[in-house]
C-alpha cells in the first residue's frame, strides 16, 4: 500500500526518464547513502556494536566495495555488451602495477591521479585485447581474454621492471595522501572506496541508459542486426572494452593501495577473474544493482557460514568449514541459476513488482 506511484505525475521528459522514477525508490537510495557516508563513520567513531571494530571495515566493507566496482566494470562488458571476459583479474593487476610504477617514476603527483592513470593504462590494454572481438565472439573470445590473464600473470612475475626489481616480487603502496588528507584509519579508507564506488556507479548507470549503452545492448542481442541498423561494431565493442577495463583498473589500484597496502602478483590471478565473473552472473547480467548483490553473495555468505557454527557453540575444524563453504555456496549458485537465471537483480525486480500490486493478486 505504501509502494505506489499514484499521485506522482511526470511533467517533463527528464522526470519520465529518471533513474529512480518512484519517490519511494529515491528516498531509499538517499537514506542508504546518508547512512553509508555519515551513519557508518559515526557508529565507528563511538564504537557502537560491530561497527566499532576494524574487522568490519578491513575484512568486509572495503573489499566488498572494491569488488563491487570491479563487477560493475565487467558487467558493462559482459552483461551489457555481451563480450565474455575471463581476464578481469589481469586488468585489475594492470591498474594496480601501473599506478604503482607511476607513483615511483612521477614523484609529487597526487595519489588520485595515480589511481585514475592506472585505470587509463588498463583501458589502453583493454582496447588492445578487445580488437579480436571484431572477428571472434562467445567462447572463442573468452579464451582470448583468458590468454590475456595468463600472459599478464607471467609479466607480473617475470618482468622485474613491473615490481621495481623486487627480489620477493612483493611491492608496497605509497601513503594514502589525498590532497593533504591521509587515509590511515580503516574508516578513512572505507570512505575513500565508498566515494569511488558511488561516483562510478552513478556514471555507469547513466552511461548504460544513454546512446552508447543502447548500442552495447544492440550488439549483445544481435550484432548483425545492429550493424544493419547503422551501429558500428568497432566503436561499440572497443568502447565497451575501454570503459570496462578502466573501471576494473581503478578497482585494481584501490584493491592494491587501499585494501592490501602490500601485494604480490598472485593477488590478481585467475581466481580473482572467476570470482568477479561469478558475481555478475549471480547478481544479474546487465544490471548495476546486480553487481552489488553478486558481490555481497560471493563475499559475505562464506563469512556468515564461517560464523554460524561458532555462534551456536559448535566447534568445527577450519578444513570442514572450508569444505562447507564450497558445498553451500556451490549449491546455492546452482539453485539460483536454475530457478532464476537472471540473478538476484531479477528477483529484486519481481519483489518490487509484486509490492506495487499488493494486496491485490493481479
Amino acid at each position: 500500500m505504501f509502494y505506489r506511484e499514484a499521485g506522482q505525475f511526470k511533467t517533463s521528459y527528464a522526470a519520465d526518464m529518471a533513474v529512480f522514477p518512484l519517490r519511494q525508490d529515491r528516498m531509499v537510495v538517499y537514506l542508504f547513502l546518508l547512512f553509508a557516508f555519515i551513519g557508518m563513520p559515526l557508529l565507528a567513531r563511538f564504537n557502537i556494536g560491530v561497527f566499532g571494530q576494524d574487522y568490519i571495515f578491513n575484512g568486509i566493507l572495503i573489499p566488498l566495495l572494491i569488488l563491487s566496482l570491479a563487477a560493475i566494470g565487467l558487467n558493462i562488458l559482459t552483461g551489457y555488451c555481451g563480450q565474455i571476459s575471463l581476464g578481469a583479474g589481469a586488468f585489475m593487476g594492470i591498474g594496480a602495477y601501473a599506478a604503482y610504477n607511476i607513483s615511483l617514476r612521477v614523484p609529487g603527483m597526487p595519489l588520485l591521479f595515480f589511481i585514475l592513470l592506472g585505470g587509463g593504462v588498463s583501458a589502453l590494454v583493454g582496447i588492445l585485447f578487445g580488437i579480436p572481438s571484431l572477428r571472434i565472439k562467445g567462447l572463442y573470445l573468452a579464451v582470448a581474454t583468458l590468454a590475456a590473464q595468463f600472459f599478464f600473470d607471467w609479466v607480473f612475475i617475470r618482468v622485474g621492471w613491473v615490481t621495481n626489481y623486487s627480489s620477493s616480487g612483493s611491492v608496497n603502496a605509497p601513503q594514502l595522501n589525498f590532497f593533504g588528507w591521509v587515509a590511515e584509519r580503516p574508516i578513512d579508507r572505507y570512505l575513500v572506496c565508498l566515494l569511488f564506488v558511488t561516483i562510478f556507479a552513478i556514471l555507469a548507470k547513466n552511461l548504460v541508459r544513454g546512446n552508447l549503452g543502447r548500442q552495447w545492448m544492440a550488439i549483445r542481442d544481435m550484432d548483425i542486426a545492429a550493424e544493419i541498423m547503422g551501429i558500428r561494431p568497432l566503436y561499440a565493442k572497443l568502447t565497451a572494452f575501454a570503459i570496462s577495463s578502466f573501471i576494473i583498473g581503478v578497482a585494481g589500484a584501490l584493491w592494491a593501495f587501499v585494501h592490501l597496502g602490500s601485494w604480490e602478483p598472485l593477488a590478481f590471478d585467475i581466481d580473482k577473474s572467476t570470482q568477479i565473473l561469478f558475481m555478475i552472473i549471480i547478481g544479474g547480467l546487465g544490471s548495476i544493482l546486480g553487481s552489488f548483490l553478486g558481490a555481497i553473495f560471493i563475499l559475505v555468505l562464506p563469512i556468515m557460514i564461517d560464523l554460524v557454527p561458532s555462534a551456536f557453540g559448535v566447534q568445527v575444524s577450519v578444513q570442514t568449514v572450508t569444505n562447507l563453504n564450497f558445498v553451500i555456496v556451490g549449491a546455492l549458485i546452482c539453485a539460483l541459476l536454475i530457478y532464476e537465471p537472471r540473478g538476484f537483480a531479477r528477483l529484486w525486480g519481481i519483489a518490487k513488482e509484486k509490492l506495487r500490486l499488493w494486496p491485490y493478486p493481479y
